[in-house]
């Protein structure tokens, strides 16, 4: 019994302890001497020396379609206000106004502060549809929404991915009892900002051939397993069907409805659904890779593409515009986990800029106040 002794415990913790840290340092001096470190750790500055054009600032004011601005009910938005100028921003549509209370403590302290300056887009809660009142209520929560200002509905990725009905089953997108939806926000003119499923390479296997490897080493929440979640392809085709039986409704296909790497398939996409524009949020590292085509792409396209950022960072507007506008080469993306690769300036015509950078917002987005852009 006395081997089990408390004393024996210690010595044996010690021991491994000693021990595990004799190996860690060994290990550390083995990889010093070998030259080893991880792909996280290697990101050396470019020794190319090209022409940079660092701007702060874009060329025109623009609106940001795509943001997130969770504190809005209690924020001050005088101090959002003053960096938004900084960026000449000069619209943000907060998609996370949720609903009821929420909503309308951020509808007031838009209105008190920066009336002209923000918009916000109502969400709805998937998972009451078993409700037998579910289409009633939020088309009256939808009809209620926009006559308290509100311009649009905002749906999260959890609709066709994780969100369950009452039996516990997947909502699929295109279920039935959501057409009233879809139709209701057609019928109020309520534009319908939508993010379905995610990058396809979540799907697939984490190994050396995974563009996401790093994204997904660091987040690793965001592996889709292909035996728990249904697949890229099916909740696409969900979501494009719904496109095509909605024909009134305008539709945002977020974060260039992941067809940001193949051009070809989003041109496609759009010629399909004329009811359907998209966005760039969280996806500017897929046109800056591949300049030529991309900047083609938006020329052909001009009418149907928005700007939008997604999370809030002021410093990462930068690299947008400096995407959008100039011709600078082979310069950083803001996040290694989202672009590993370099990032090569698109240098649009302004007649392009301006649509993406505003005029297609105010098409779709009529309530926003004009005279915050200057005529041509």
């Amino acid at each position: 019994m006395a081997f089990f002794s408390f004393k024996n415990l210690v010595k044996a913790f010690s021991f491994c302890f000693v021990l595990g840290a004799f190996v860690y340092w060994g290990l550390d001096v083995l990889q010093k001497k070998r030259n080893i470190m991880s792909f996280e750790d290697y990101n050396p500055p470019s020794t190319l020396v090209v022409p940079e054009t660092l701007l702060t600032k874009a060329k025109f004011p623009f609106v940001d379609i795509h943001n997130h601005q969770w504190n809005m009910p209690i924020a001050d938005l005088n101090v959002l206000v003053e960096e938004m100028d900084s960026l000449n921003m000069a619209f943000m549509v907060n998609l996370s106004g949720f609903r009821g209370v929420y909503l309308q403590e951020c509808l007031d302290n838009v209105k008190a502060t920066a009336p002209r300056r923000f918009g916000l887009f109502v969400n709805i809660d998937w998972e009451t549809i078993d409700d037998p009142d579910f289409a009633k209520n939020n088309i009256a929560l939808l009809q209620q929404a926009k006559a308290d200002g509100a311009m649009g509905l905002k749906v999260y990725k959890g609709l066709g991915l994780t969100d369950k009905d009452a039996q516990g089953q997947r909502i699929a997108i295109d279920d039935p009892r959501l057409s009233p939806i879809w139709e209701t926000c057609g019928a109020l003119g309520f534009p319908v900002l939508i993010h379905s499923a995610e990058p396809a390479a979540f799907w697939m296997p984490k190994d050396t051939n995974n563009e996401r490897w790093l994204e997904l080493k660091q987040k690793p929440s965001r592996y889709r397993d292909p035996a728990k979640y249904p697949s890229f392809a099916s909740i696409l085709a969900e979501q494009h069907r719904v496109f095509a039986q909605h024909p009134s409704t305008t539709f945002i296909n977020a974060h260039l409805g992941w067809m940001g790497n193949d051009l070809d398939a989003l041109g496609k996409h759009l010629d399909t659904y004329p009811n359907v524009v998209t966005e760039m949020g969280a996806v500017l590292a897929e046109l800056g890779r591949q300049p030529r085509r991309a900047r083609q792409f938006l020329i052909d396209y001009q009418d149907r593409v928005l700007f939008g950022k997604d999370a809030y960072n002021m410093s990462e507007y930068y690299t947008y515009f400096r995407v959008l506008e100039t011709e600078d080469e082979y310069f950083d993306y803001y996040r290694k986990r989202h672009a590993y690769w370099k990032m090569y300036g698109l240098a649009l015509p302004d007649s392009v800029l301006r649509k993406v950078y505003y005029k297609n917002a105010l098409r779709i987005l009529p309530q926003i106040d004009n005279t915050l852009f200057p005529e041509e």
